[in-house]
């Protein structure tokens, strides 16, 4: 376990402070994992730890894991959470996802609805897309002034800065598709019956600014990279290997944070239950 991590970390970190250079970083993750069945195998092992380490992170009651999950479309971010998160109980994990801002969150400043949707103390907290949607899909198509989005970065990084403050760890991971699986997904999209209403029409116009986003995202993961929720690119043309590599390292945050089960201020001998 403690070689894996590490191994990931060598591979998808960024390191704060340094270029991402997101263009050299690789959609395949075989230098990890190359073997699917010793994948699979760690992946099953390190959600159930995951589910034993947020039964107690619920019960200590004290602080929070916030989990940000970004990619472009058909990266995988759905299939992250079922792969990961769903053998926990749904008592101590809420899933957020973030569409289009309402007229209401339009009406306030652009991290109300994030703030929002924090985790509270003993919960486990995923993002589907979140804050990074103000400095990507508005950056990209100009939804906002440029001196707005500019301004964003730094507003960001205090934003998490207070929440690992209070008692919130922050871990976040961009999903990264290469084009061609990419244009293999949309396509299963429309081939599957089953999948037909996964399909958006405005998914292809997103595809034709493949470049803009690319760049776009270079700058969100080189200016909002830092100490206290740095950033983890990770390879997401295999889901087992995505999956794994997330597993692990939601398992090693946990296991970092060390919830405990708190002693009860009474005698449990106490008692005779008849």
């Amino acid at each position: 376990m403690v070689k894996l991590t590490k191994l990931i970390d060598n591979n998808c970190l960024v390191a704060p402070g340094e270029k991402s250079q997101l263009s050299k970083r690789a959609t395949v993750a075989d230098d990890i994992l190359p073997d699917r069945q010793a994948a699979n195998e760690a992946t099953k092992e390190n959600t159930k730890a995951i589910d034993a380490l947020q039964d107690a992170l619920w019960a200590e009651h004290h602080r929070a894991l916030l989990v940000i999950l970004q990619g472009i479309d058909t990266s995988g971010k759905d299939g992250t959470v079922r792969g990961v998160f769903n053998r926990c109980g749904p008592l101590g994990v809420c899933v957020t996802p973030f569409g289009r801002p309402t007229d209401e969150e339009l009406a306030h400043d652009f991290l109300w609805r994030i703030h929002k949707a924090a985790p509270k103390k003993g919960v486990i907290g995923v993002f589907n897309r979140s804050q990074y949607e103000d400095v990507l899909v508005v950056r990209v198509r100009g939804l906002a002034p440029a001196d707005v989005v500019e301004q964003r970065y730094e507003q960001i990084n205090a934003f998490e800065k207070h929440l690992h403050d209070n008692g919130t760890r922050v871990l976040k991971f961009m999903l990264n598709i290469s084009r061609d699986e990419q244009r293999e997904r949309l396509q299963q999209r429309l081939d599957d019956p089953s999948k037909n209403w996964k399909f958006n029409a405005g998914d292809l116009e997103d595809r034709k600014l493949w470049d803009d986003y690319a760049k776009a995202y270079e700058t969100v993961l080189d200016r909002c990279s830092t100490e206290h929720a740095p950033w983890r690119v990770v390879p997401a043309d295999r889901k087992w290997q995505r999956n794994a590599i997330i597993a692990a390292t939601v398992r090693k945050t946990l296991e970092d944070m060390a919830p405990s089960y708190p002693k009860p201020d009474w005698n449990p001998s106490d008692f005779k239950i008849t």
